[in-house]
């Protein structure tokens, strides 16, 4: 069986899809389905089992698995209980890389770009310890992601066991279908699309930096689909491990994504400015872009998608759809 945490969210729902896709259905989730219809993520899948989180580690026991994909996290990036995201994100994982090493079970586990913070240092996924010692993540989700990491690169430099293959991840602005749980931290373009599709207009953040224009913030913007090749490709590469960047090398402005919106619908653009709110302004990040050549050098060579046939593969198969669902 394949474990997946996380796997009724936004990335784990569409990893789900790819391993049924695949012709597995040997798959087991561990996750909360709560109240916000995060069920719907699953509707159209095969799965053995849902596991709750706080049940996972007493169901762990005496089993085998083929492989753990571990993308359960507090991923808010305004969550602000720090014990509370320190136990689920650093600790639970803690205990999931314990139990793979023990049982020689490949791992591979979400960190974040949240982990660079606001950039100064540059995006470069160098996983040693000095090279990660220079991060400063701007926010509790992003430092919980980062002490992870530097725990990993710590076995792995003091030469403690790990799993026979351990990679860790660090997606940066992943968008696509099954995000729509995620209130507030779904994307730019889930949330606006409705808005998009009526002509209402659509409001972006006024820029408060010197030198980048209203709307010329920069993301890289990743399909989920790009981000899915690349675990389906790792589970299938299992000599491969290390930490790497999963985003597209590319970054593009908001007012790019909306704007690739538009044309996929072929209406006429209606964007206003607004000012930022106060209290984001002082930890907002203005630019990101991956470094992916670790990646690619790692052997993984199946490209990524453009932003504007992202937004119209999106519109198009899902948010333009009664049912928007994978």
């Amino acid at each position: 069986m394949l474990l997946v945490t996380g796997g009724a969210g936004f990335i784990g729902s569409n990893v789900v899809a790819a391993l049924n896709d695949s012709g597995r259905s040997d798959v087991v989730v561990c996750d909360l389905l709560g109240n916000d219809g995060k069920w719907r993520n699953l509707a159209k899948r095969q799965l053995v089992d849902i596991v709750p989180p706080a049940e996972l580690l007493d169901w762990l026991q005496g089993r085998k698995l083929d492989a753990v994909i571990h993308l359960g996290a507090i991923s808010s990036t305004t969550a602000t209980d720090g014990d509370h995201v320190f136990e689920t994100n650093f600790r639970m994982s803690m205990r999931l890389l314990d139990w793979c090493t023990a049982g020689a079970v490949p791992f591979i586990y979400a960190s974040s770009a949240a982990t660079y913070g606001d950039g100064e240092t540059g995006f470069d996924d160098d996983a040693s310890i000095p090279a990660l010692k220079k991060l400063r993540p701007m926010n509790l989700y992003g430092w919980s992601k980062h002490m992870f990491d530097l725990a990993v690169a710590g076995r792995r430099t003091n030469g403690d066991p790990l799993p026979p293959q351990c990679v860790g991840l660090k997606f940066f602005n992943v968008f696509g279908p099954n995000e729509y749980h995620k209130g507030s931290m779904m994307s730019v373009l889930a949330r606006r699309f409705d808005d998009v599709k009526t002509g209402r207009v659509v409001q972006l953040f006024k820029s408060h930096r010197e030198g980048i224009a209203d709307g010329d913030q920069r993301r890289d913007f990743i399909y989920v689909d790009d981000v899915v090749r690349v675990i389906m490709w790792l589970l299938a590469t299992p000599s491969v491990s290390g930490l790497f960047n999963v985003g597209t090398g590319k970054a593009r402005s908001f007012k790019d994504l909306m704007l690739a919106a538009y044309a996929a619908l072929g209406t006429r653009p209606n964007i206003e400015y607004i000012d930022m709110p106060e209290q984001i302004r002082g930890a907002y990040q203005y630019f990101t872009q991956s470094e992916v050549d670790r990646l690619c050098r790692a052997g993984y060579n199946g490209g990524f998608t453009t932003l504007e046939n992202a937004v119209k593969a999106y519109v198009e198969n899902y948010l333009d759809r009664s049912d928007r669902f994978r």
